[in-house]
């Protein structure tokens, strides 16, 4: 069974897209299959797996989500990269802006992105998507397909403000389209260990929102070889293996891996009870 897992914060900068290639291939290590999705504009997933000039690239999920809207066939692996640290890739680049403002005015418009995923998802064990910083509609459009929400917060500020703000996001995305969708839960990125600032954070964050939903237990640390992955197109374990991001990715995919199996072993049970 897939899981479709959506990283989302509106603010930039918070990790979302390492989070996505680390978690994606640590996933792949763990004996998965992984399709990373590249919903942001930017392309900086896709840049981050050393598919430089995204912009130049043949097809990518703009075109795909083009056909979608214009009812045109295409094959469910069209445009797919294959990353040589086994994940593939559907890219994304700037004509996902024009996608953005064409949604507009499309029938179904929160759900394009959703009826391509379910095209491929059966393929994969999981499908991550890498959400652009914004609360548009593309991102409405990954939450509306998703069956969860990761959410990479930065240790350098109290992210309370902008995480009120996507949680109301996520709930009406739950009442009025994606009834399933659930959180996954609030990954600590970028923090500073040597400060007592970021363990303030760590702390208001767990005292403010623990009781609502999960904060992970693992922080991933501020590490500059981690900012350097995305130069090489490689993840961290293929980078800096021994290094302290790269362990905390190894935890961070394991307590995915692990709230998966909980889950799985839930549905179970309740298809067993009807």
């Amino acid at each position: 069974m897939s899981k479709v897992i959506a990283l989302a914060n509106q603010k930039g900068g918070t990790g979302k897209t390492t989070t996505a290639v680390n978690l994606g291939i640590g996933l792949e290590a763990q004996g998965n299959k992984v399709l990373l999705v590249d919903a942001d504009a930017q392309g900086n997933l896709t840049d981050s797996l050393g598919f430089q000039e995204p912009d130049n690239l043949p097809v990518s999920l703009a075109t795909i989500l083009t056909k979608n809207m214009m009812e045109e066939p295409y094959k469910p692996d069209e445009g797919i990269l294959h990353h040589a640290e086994g994940v593939d890739l559907m890219p994304g680049n700037i004509e996902l802006s024009a996608i953005e403002v064409s949604l507009v005015n499309t029938m179904s418009r929160e759900t394009v992105l959703r009826s391509y995923i379910n095209t491929v998802k059966d393929r994969y064990d999981y499908v991550l998507i890498d959400c652009m910083p914004s609360l548009g509609m593309m991102t409405i459009n990954a939450l509306a397909a998703a069956d969860s929400v990761i959410i990479p917060v930065q240790a350098h500020y109290l992210p309370a403000k902008g995480m009120t703000q996507l949680l109301q996001t996520i709930a009406r995305v739950r009442r009025q389209i994606n009834p399933k969708l659930t959180i996954e839960g609030v990954l600590l990125t970028m923090v500073d260990n040597r400060t007592n600032f970021a363990k303030d954070i760590s702390f208001v964050l767990r005292r403010d929102y623990g009781d609502k939903l999960r904060v992970f237990q693992t922080e991933i640390p501020l590490s500059i070889r981690a900012a350097e992955t995305s130069a090489q197109g490689k993840s961290i374990y293929a980078f800096d293996p021994h290094g302290i991001a790269a362990k905390a990715y190894q935890s961070f995919t394991k307590e995915v891996l692990e709230i998966g199996e909980k889950q799985r072993k839930r549905q179970h049970q309740a298809d067993l009870s009807r």
